[in-house]
């Protein structure tokens, strides 16, 4: 594709939910014109390859209120949009497997109690009665929100990427944003693998290629990207609500509505993006040995498909958002680990402000670029990146 214009207002590298959804905030307010490119085809990126879940159990109350207006802003987003998603309020239940994994759950659990959630801690019974099957001794407790769910990721990106094209932003696929243009100490343009463009706002919201565009732009971040899996299994009968996560190992799981058991493992790989998304058997045996050990009735089921993707790391588990200012006009909408699904709708706003110079509502100190600059010390730390 090519571009229709040499001009634009704010130019946004990254068509996934995070770029997409500023995109829409921008148009919204008036702002533009807009333009979203992407390297690859819509949802080649994180935004289409993440297991979809949604929740508001997290360790500060800086990402909980985020991921209570993103919730609420999902719950909404048939109506607003006019796609079905499939947001379903099934929960998320923690398990514990150690005292000491349950005693961090607790914390958690009262943190997210005094933002107003209904989080409840559960003893092994309980979590039975949630996770039927669960194998004995498997589990020596765990936290439960009703409220948190899963939806479709790919209704979501393909709402958005209507709906902003209506609103008159344009959306340019399959262009590799190759660098930055300065001009006096800020940003001038955009180059791409399609042309050059001018513009005095760039957006950096490429999800697991961020670090990597902002080090072309000459920008010293250390968002770090992580290939990380994730399998669907052939459908089963329903037996399972919640969206289950064991912060221990980083198993996760849920069950969609045609009945397929999809999830992940952590499994280590080498950090960047050169070596592609392949699936790795390392991981199908890990993943198969991790569900089975907690669900022995899995035992002979079949795995249909796996994929991989990968995470935005950033040191402190806090995305990045706002202005650079070692580089006036490069806006951050980045460092989600492996959620910005999650918080985009709250988060992409945020991003959205700041170029509308609008006042912004977060600690610069937890999610500001600038936070990385006085090295590591005493701040806040998200440490609950997973699921």
């Amino acid at each position: 594709m090519t571009f229709a214009r040499d001009r634009y207002g704010v130019a946004i590298v990254g068509a996934g939910i995070v770029g997409l959804f500023t995109a829409y905030h921008l148009r919204r307010a008036g702002a533009g014109p807009v333009v979203v490119v992407d390297r690859g085809f819509l949802s080649a990126g994180g935004s289409g390859r993440n297991g979809g879940g949604v929740r508001q159990q997290w360790e500060t109350r800086a990402t909980i209120r985020l991921a209570k207006e993103s919730v609420a802003a999902y719950r909404r987003f048939g109506t607003e949009f006019g796609y079905n998603i499939w947001f379903r309020q099934g929960g998320y239940l923690f398990l514990a497997d150690t005292a000491a994994a349950l005693a961090r759950l607790r914390t958690v659990h009262d943190v997210v109690r005094s933002e107003g959630l209904g989080s409840r801690l559960l003893g092994p019974e309980e979590v039975g009665r949630h996770v039927a099957g669960i194998a004995p001794g498997a589990v020596v407790g765990g936290a439960y929100l009703a409220t948190d769910g899963t939806l479709y990721p790919f209704p979501a990106v393909w709402g958005l990427y209507e709906t902003v094209r209506a609103l008159g932003a344009e959306v340019v696929l399959g262009a590799d944003a190759t660098g930055v243009i300065v001009r006096d100490g800020r940003v001038a343009g955009l180059a791409t693998s399609a042309g050059t463009i001018t513009t005095p706002t760039i957006v950096n919201a490429a999800g697991g290629w961020s670090g990597e565009f902002s080090r072309r732009a000459g920008l010293d971040v250390p968002n770090v990207a992580s290939r990380h899996e994730i399998l669907a299994t052939e459908p089963l009968k329903p037996f399972l609500d919640p969206m289950v996560v064991r912060p221990s190992d980083g198993l996760y799981f849920s069950q969609t509505m045609r009945g397929e058991i999809v999830g992940g493992v952590t499994v280590p790989h080498a950090p960047g993006t050169a070596r592609g998304v392949p699936s790795s058997p390392r991981f199908l045996t890990a993943m198969a040995r991790a569900l089975v050990d907690l669900l022995p009735r899995l035992r002979d089921v079949g795995i249909l498909r796996a994929w991989t993707g990968f995470y935005d790391d950033t040191p402190d588990g806090f995305p990045v958002l706002g202005e650079d200012p070692r580089l006036p006009g490069f806006v951050h909408a980045n460092g989600f680990g492996g959620h910005g699904f999650m918080l985009a709708p709250a988060a992409s706003r945020r991003a959205a402000a700041t170029i509308l110079g609008e006042r912004p509502d977060l600690d610069p100190a937890e999610f500001g670029p600038a936070r990385f600059a006085a090295g590591p010390g005493a701040r806040a730390v998200e440490g609950l990146q997973l699921g």
